[in-house]
């Protein structure tokens, strides 16, 4: 099967300075890009979920980084202390997904004036780096299997092809039938709007179900996989992952079905101990008080909106990366 027919979601105009990233906020209903031309544009990007997914942050991160080396140069004279306040920024844009971080430490690891060159690099580099764990994880797959997902681990969460859905597509091109499950993943329905566009678009036979039916799927045998992705995983195997991961591995834990995490191996943070130690996002109350810009809540109640939770290693089967498939905290 010839799968990952995507549109490019993370394009640039190296000569005009521009990065263009598809506006993941308006899928599957809209296909739109939102111009880059300044760290500025780049942060908000980041912030209001224009591109999202932890390796798809780090690629942003990086050519923002380019962006705003452009930015602080005039007259061909480079203002070392504003881009360095730039890229701090940058780095500061989101807490939780390790990627981005590592995306800025690579660049300023890197003279300034390669910087074009070495954002071009992480993000090829993530494209083949998802080719291998998908590989890997194929392997962990067999036919006939219905793999349960939750928010976007694929292509549009990356470079390209995806992890937790690069490992789907990897097994499809093995020749496995394989059907997949993307829980809606609420507030955001990251789910149901991108995993499940993504895998229609590919062909792989996909249904979206409400998050709290997953109990429901697997005490009735439908549910024979669990992959998720990962926004940062600790030196033990602790991982954060979007809202709702750690119930859902609880849950296959009580079914005895095997919950894998598939991710780079620059999402592994060996500074981070413990998932205790993982620092979680608070999103805006708005995302769970309202729908589609309706409110569906009464005025004046709050809400919680944590947008990451941690799952920790002992409900972890495998961790599945592009160097091979390890036990948690045997990296």
């Amino acid at each position: 099967m010839n799968t990952t027919r995507m549109i490019e979601h993370i394009a640039t105009d190296t000569v005009g300075g521009t990065l263009m990233l598809l506006d993941q906020r308006l899928l599957p209903e809209r296909t739109e890009y939102h111009a880059c031309r300044t760290a500025k544009d780049v942060i908000y990007c980041l912030k209001e979920l224009v591109v999202r997914g932890a390796p798809a942050i780090g690629v942003a991160a990086a050519w923002g980084c380019w962006l705003a080396a452009r930015e602080a140069t005039e007259n061909g004279v480079l203002n070392t202390e504003k881009l360095t306040r730039l890229v701090e920024e940058i780095r500061l844009a989101r807490p939780t997904a390790v990627n981005l971080a590592w995306a800025v430490e690579r660049m300023l690891k890197t003279p300034v004036e390669r910087w074009q060159e070495e954002a071009a690099a992480i993000q090829a580099e993530d494209i083949a780096h998802n080719r291998a764990l998908g590989r890997h994880g194929a392997a962990l797959l067999d036919d006939n299997d219905t793999v349960m997902t939750h928010c976007n681990a694929g292509a549009l969460a990356t470079a390209g092809y995806g992890t937790a859905l690069g490992v789907i597509r990897a097994a499809v091109e093995a020749g496995k039938r394989i059907r997949a499950i993307a829980n809606e993943t609420r507030p955001v329905l990251q789910g149901s709007r991108l995993t499940a566009w993504e895998l229609a678009a590919d062909g792989i036979d996909v249904r979206v179900a409400c998050d709290n039916a997953s109990a429901h799927l697997m005490q009735h045998g439908l549910v024979h996989k669990v992959i998720v992705g990962a926004d940062r995983i600790a030196a033990n195997g602790d991982t954060a992952n979007k809202i709702g991961t750690y119930g859902l591995a609880l849950l296959a834990a009580a079914h005895t079905i095997p919950f894998y995490v598939a991710a780079p191996w620059s999402t592994i943070d060996p500074a981070t101990s413990t998932g205790t130690e993982i620092p979680i996002e608070e999103r805006p109350h708005a995302e769970i008080t309202h729908l589609a810009g309706q409110r569906i809540c009464p005025a004046g109640v709050s809400a919680y909106n944590p947008a990451f939770d941690v799952t920790p290693g002992r409900l972890i089967r495998a961790i599945i990366t592009e160097k091979g498939v390890f036990k948690p905290g045997d990296f």
